[in-house]
């Protein structure tokens, strides 16, 4: 049987997007996983996949093959939370009026929907 064990996220500055998604998550650095460009941030509380940083090149495109959706019981909350960690949210025309999701993207581009799950 095969789980999530880590979502890899290719970044161009490491030190600013393990600052952003630890404190979006509340993850920490996974002992032993740091490298000059390369680290693995872990659920402080043990539950949930890991988020590993991958500082390499890749080209930008929309839409995204990928993106994260984040749960939440706080939308709005949440939301405004991770603006002030740097996140940005991003209009789309194809959102039906009645979505249960906000599309946001962190400091450098890479797309997340903020689910509510409440």
């Amino acid at each position: 049987m095969l789980r999530v064990g880590s979502i890899v996220l290719r970044v161009k500055d490491l030190a600013l997007m393990e600052a952003f998604w630890s404190a979006a998550l509340d993850y920490a650095p996974r002992e032993g996983s740091r490298s000059h460009d390369f680290i693995v941030l872990h659920p402080r509380n043990g539950s949930g996949p890991n988020i590993s940083l991958d500082q390499h090149y890749s080209a930008y495109q929309l839409p995204p093959r990928i993106h994260l959706d984040l749960y939440t019981e706080d939308q709005p909350g949440e939301v405004a939370r991770l603006k002030l960690l740097g996140a940005t949210e991003v209009h789309w025309s194809k959102r039906p009026e009645n979505a249960d999701y906000i599309i946001m993207q962190d400091p450098e581009g890479n797309r997340f929907c903020v689910v509510d799950i409440g």
